[in-house]
C-alpha cells in the first residue's frame, strides 16, 4: 500500500525504493529481496489495486441479487471514500507508463463490462448497456477527480455530508433512469 500511496502523491516516479524504503523503515535490500527491480514492485502494487479495487469489489457486488440495488451499491461506494486519496487520477494520469497501462487498461475493460453487465441486468439492449457503463464510468473518473482537483468548488463530490449523498443520488438516477425492467428508477 506504500507504493500505491505514493504513487497517488507524485506518479511513478514517487514510487522509488530509497524513499518508499526509508518511509517503511525497512532496508533497501528488503525490497530488492521481494522485487527484482522498481518496475516489478509498481506492477505487484498496481496488481493489489486491481485485486482489492476491481475483482474483489465486483465479487462482492455479484452478490446482490436485484440489478438496481446492485448498481446503486455499486456507485454509492465507487464515488464514496477513497481508500488511499487521489490514486485513481494518478494512475489514469500515469497511462503512458507501460506497466500502469497494462493493469489500468485491463481494469478499464473489467469496471467497463461490469457495469454493462448491471445494465444489461436492469434490461437495457446490449447497446444501451455498453453506452450506459461507458458514460457511467466517465461520470466517475470525473467525479473522483473534481474531489482531488476542486473540492472547495465541487463540495458535493466529497464523501461526507448532505449535499454529497444527494449529489450521488443523483447521479444514480440519472444513471439508471429509464430501465425497462421492474424496479427501474
Amino acid at each position: 500500500m506504500a507504493a500505491l500511496s505514493a504513487l497517488a502523491r507524485g506518479g511513478v516516479p514517487a514510487v522509488a525504493v530509497d524513499v518508499l524504503a526509508k518511509e517503511l523503515a525497512v532496508t533497501r535490500g528488503s525490497f530488492y529481496w521481494h522485487f527484482k527491480n522498481r518496475d516489478a514492485l509498481l506492477v505487484a502494487a498496481l496488481e493489489t489495486w486491481e485485486r482489492l479495487a476491481t475483482t474483489e469489489f465486483i465479487e462482492a457486488l455479484r452478490q446482490v441479487a436485484d440489478p438496481l440495488e446492485r448498481a446503486r451499491a455499486l456507485f454509492l461506494e465507487a464515488l464514496g471514500n477513497e481508500e488511499i486519496a487521489g490514486l485513481e487520477p494518478a494512475i489514469v494520469a500515469q497511462v503512458d507508463h507501460p506497466a500502469v497501462a497494462e493493469v489500468l487498461h485491463r481494469v478499464t475493460r473489467t469496471r467497463i463490462a461490469f457495469l454493462a453487465e448491471i445494465f444489461t441486468d436492469l434490461d437495457f439492449p446490449p447497446r444501451a448497456a455498453r453506452h450506459r457503463a461507458v458514460t457511467a464510468y466517465a461520470a466517475y473518473l470525473g467525479w473522483i477527480e473534481l474531489r482531488r482537483a476542486a473540492p472547495e468548488t465541487a463540495p458535493e463530490t466529497l464523501a461526507e455530508g448532505e449535499r454529497s449523498a444527494a449529489a450521488m443520488e443523483h447521479l444514480v438516477e440519472l444513471l439508471t433512469t429509464g430501465a425497462p425492467g421492474p424496479g427501474a428508477g
